[in-house]
C-alpha cells in the first residue's frame, strides 16, 4: 500500500479490498458469521413469540391491561416504527462512527429495552419498549449487513449474506417453541410465562455481545477514513490465520484501487448518489423492501389469529404450525443462496419473487374455496415462504451491494426504512382489521395484495438487478472517494452508469 499528500488529503493506493475478496473461506470467517450474523435469530424470536403470545397476554390475569388486536395492530406497528426510526438514525452513524461501534451499541439498546418490556406493568410500558426495541434491531440491520458484505469475500457473498438474513427464522423456530410454553399453565402462571420469553433474548443479547467484541472493525471502511495502517494490520492478522489454517500460502490479490480519505459524506452527496447516479438501482431497492416488508409483516404478525379464527386451533398449539412454518423459510435461503452466487443474482431475485407471489395467489384461492384445513394451510405457507425468504433475504443482499462504500449503511437503512414504513407499518394494521373481521374474503384480500406486491418487485427485478455475483464491491460500485478511476467514469452517461451489471462511480 502506497500513500500521498494531495491538497483534498491523503491518497491511497491499496489492495487490501481485492486481498480481503481472494481469502478461502475459514474458520474466521464462521466467527464473522456468529458474531454478526445471530442478531437476526433474536429478531426472529421477538417478532414470533410477540405474535403467538398475543391470545394470552390479552386474557384477565396476564398482568397487562391490553387487547389481542392491540398487540398483533398497535404493538407489531410501533416494533416496526422503531425499527425504521432507528434503521435512520443509527444508519448514518454507521459510515461516520464505523461498523464496529455500532453494532455494540445497537446490540446494548436492543438488550436493555427487550429486558424492560420483560418487566411490563401497563400497555404505554408495553408499546414504549416495544419501539425501543425496534430502535436496536434496524440499527442492526444497516450496520450488520454492512460489516458482513465487507468482510466476506465476493464469491461467497451472495450466499452468507442470504443465509444470515434467512436465520430470522431460525429465531421464530425457537420463538414458536418458547411460545408453547409459555402459554402453558401447566408449567408456568399467566403473568409469568411470557415475561420470560422476553428476559431469555435479553440473556441472548448479552452472549451475542460478548462474542463480538472479537469482530474487527470494517477494513475498507477504516481504509477511507484515514486510519489504513489500522486497516494494514488487521488483514495481516487474518490472513496470517488463514494460512496457518490452510498449511499454504495465500494467492497474490488482483488489483488495486486509488481513494481520497475523508472523514465523512454530506446528505446532500448521499441524496445525489441514491437518486441520480443511482435511480435504477434505488427503484430496485424499493420494490424490493415494499414487496417483501408487506407480506412478511402482515402475515407474521397474524398468522396465529388466522388459525385460530378460522381453523379452531387452540392458542396453545398455533406455536407447533408456525415452527413449522418457520423451517420452511430458513432453507429457502439455506438452499438456494448458492444458486445467487453461481446462477446469478437477477434471475434469482426475480424468479424467488415472482413464484412466491403466484403461489400466494394460488393460496388465497384454495383458501377461499374452503379446500384448506390448519395443516394444509400450513404446508402451503411452508411452499410459499420457501421461496420468498430466499427472496426478501436478497432484498438486504442487493441494497448494501450495489451503492458506494461511503453511503452502504445509509442506504441499507434508508430502503429498509421507507420500504418497511410502507409495507411492514400499514400491513400489521390493515391485515389485523381484515383477519379481525372473521370473513374468509378480508383474509383473501390481504393474502392477494401481498401476493401483488411481490409479482410486482420480481418484475422491477427481471428488468432493473444487477449483476453482483461473485464481483468485489469496488467493482459493483466504485468508492466516492476513489480518486483516478472516479474522475474518469463521471464522463459516462447517466444511461451506463445505471445500466445494470456495470461498475459505477
Amino acid at each position: 500500500m502506497t500513500t500521498a499528500q494531495a491538497e483534498t488529503g491523503r491518497t491511497v493506493t491499496t489492495n487490501i479490498p481485492a486481498r480481503l475478496d481472494r481469502l478461502p473461506w475459514s474458520r474466521w470467517h464462521w466467527t464473522i458469521v456468529i458474531g454478526l450474523g445471530t442478531v437476526w435469530i433474536l429478531d426472529g424470536l421477538e417478532v414470533t413469540v410477540v405474535g403467538n403470545i398475543a391470545s394470552r397476554l390479552s386474557e384477565s390475569g396476564s398482568g397487562l391491561p391490553i387487547t389481542s388486536g392491540e398487540i398483533t395492530g398497535v404493538a407489531a406497528a410501533l416494533y416496526v416504527a422503531g425499527a425504521c426510526v432507528g434503521a435512520l438514525f443509527w444508519g448514518r452513524l454507521t459510515d461516520k462512527w464505523g461498523r464496529k461501534k455500532l453494532f455494540m451499541i445497537t446490540l446494548a439498546v436492543y438488550l436493555a429495552a427487550t429486558a424492560l418490556t420483560a418487566v411490563s406493568f401497563s400497555s404505554w410500558w408495553f408499546f414504549t419498549f416495544r419501539f425501543l426495541t425496534g430502535f436496536g434491531i434496524g440499527g442492526e440491520y444497516a450496520a450488520i449487513n454492512s460489516a458482513i458484505d465487507e468482510l466476506i469475500p465476493a464469491k461467497f457473498r451472495g450466499r452468507v449474506d442470504l443465509i444470515i438474513n434467512g436465520s430470522f427464522w431460525l429465531g421464530a423456530v425457537g420463538g414458536s417453541l418458547l411460545s408453547i410454553v409459555a402459554l402453558n399453565t401447566d408449567f408456568l402462571p399467566k403473568d409469568v410465562g411470557w415475561r420470560l420469553t422476553f428476559a431469555l433474548g435479553a440473556v441472548l443479547a448479552l452472549v451475542i455481545l460478548l462474542v463480538r467484541r472479537h469482530v474487527p472493525e470494517s477494513p475498507r471502511w477504516l481504509l477511507i477514513h484515514g486510519r489504513d495502517r489500522e486497516a494494514e494490520e488487521i488483514v495481516t492478522s487474518i490472513e496470517e490465520r488463514v494460512e496457518a489454517e490452510k498449511g499454504r500460502a495465500l494467492e497474490r490479490p488482483e488489483g488495486e484501487i486509488t481513494i481520497r480519505q475523508r472523514r465523512s459524506v454530506s446528505f446532500v452527496e448521499i441524496a445525489r448518489t441514491l437518486f441520480a447516479d443511482y435511480r435504477r438501482r434505488s427503484i430496485l431497492g424499493f420494490s424490493l423492501f415494499i414487496g417483501q416488508a408487506f407480506l412478511y409483516n402482515a402475515i407474521t404478525f397474524g398468522f396465529g389469529a388466522i388459525l385460530t379464527t378460522f381453523f379452531d386451533v387452540p392458542t396453545g398449539d398455533t406455536g407447533y404450525y408456525f415452527a413449522v412454518i418457520a423451517v420452511g423459510n430458513f432453507c429457502g435461503p439455506l438452499l438456494l443462496g448458492k444458486l445467487f452466487d453461481t446462477v446469478g443474482r437477477r434471475v434469482m431475485i426475480s424468479g424467488t419473487y415472482l413464484l412466491s407471489g403466484l403461489l400466494l395467489f394460488g393460496t388465497a384461492w384454495l383458501f377461499d374455496r374452503g379446500a384448506l384445513n390448519a395443516t394444509t394451510m400450513t404446508a402451503c405457507w411452508c411452499v410459499v415462504l420457501f421461496f420468498a425468504s430466499a427472496g426478501a433475504s436478497s432484498a438486504y443482499l442487493t441494497v448494501s451491494e450495489v451503492f458506494p462504500m461511503e453511503t452502504r449503511a445509509m442506504s441499507i437503512a434508508f430502503f429498509y426504512a421507507l420500504g418497511t414504513a410502507a409495507g411492514g407499518i400499514s400491513g400489521p394494521l390493515l391485515f389485523a382489521d381484515l383477519t379481525g373481521t372473521g370473513k374468509v374474503g378480508d383474509t383473501v384480500l390481504a393474502f392477494q395484495i401481498g401476493a401483488a406486491l411481490m409479482c410486482a418487485a420480481g418484475l422491477v427485478a427481471a428488468f432493473l438487478a444487477v449483476r453482483a455475483e461473485r464481483r468485489s464491491l469496488e467493482d459493483i460500485a466504485k468508492p466516492l472517494t476513489a480518486a483516478a478511476s472516479a474522475v474518469s467514469s463521471r464522463t459516462r452517461s447517466r444511461r451506463e452508469r445505471e445500466q445494470p451489471g456495470t461498475a459505477t462511480a
